[in-house]
């Protein structure tokens, strides 16, 4: 049951979101920064403040996989693929599809492909569920500063004003693993 401070917390994340904002959330690991996948000034906002190229392509995180399907092409995948795919989420596995020809270049980068995952963090599962679709998620840290782990580090690295939806990380001590949905070879060890 959400307290009425999650519940206040939520509906600011969500205001700064529509605002084309970039907010800081606790993921299974990690804080990350993210913002409206749709929006280009957004997206253009968050790869400016981690100092990324927009062709490394950027990962999306959803409360569901239907949050998912109007950027990812599914039907590529075998139902075998798509067991494998299911059998890991909800949780912290990342796995790279074939994106939608729709799909934007701000979030696909040089890819045909884009990197998603459905999380098991309650609150992220809210903050999505409340925003109505995924959140770009990318590491909350400035360049060559480690990811932030608490909310008080956010605040340290970005400044006391960066909208932060207040929680604790999973408690994982690595970032989510990567893999390629159609291979199932790993990119990144989680």
């Amino acid at each position: 049951m959400k307290t009425n401070l999650q519940k206040e917390q939520l509906v600011e994340i969500v205001a700064a979101l529509k605002e084309q904002q970039v907010i800081a959330y606790p993921t299974e690991a990690v804080f990350g920064v993210g913002c409206d996948p749709d929006s280009e000034l957004a997206v253009t906002r968050l790869l400016e403040l981690k100092h990324r190229p927009v062709d490394k392509g950027l990962i999306l995180i959803a409360a569901n996989f239907e949050q998912l399907v109007p950027y990812i092409d599914s039907s590529a995948l075998s139902q075998k693929q798509r067991d494998d795919v299911f059998s890991c989420w909800p949780g912290p596995v990342t796995f790279v599809f074939p994106a939608l020809p729709s799909t934007p270049r701000w979030l696909t980068g040089r890819f045909e492909s884009l990197a998603v995952r459905v999380t098991d963090h309650p609150l992220v599962r809210d903050l999505c569920e409340a925003f109505g679709k995924p959140l770009v998620s990318t590491s909350a840290n400035l360049s060559g500063l480690p990811p932030c782990r608490t909310a008080d580090e956010v605040s340290l690295q970005f400044g006391d004003s960066f909208p932060v939806l207040r929680g604790d990380t999973g408690g994982r001590q690595n970032p989510s693993e990567i893999r390629d949905a159609l291979t199932g070879q790993l990119f990144r060890q989680g």
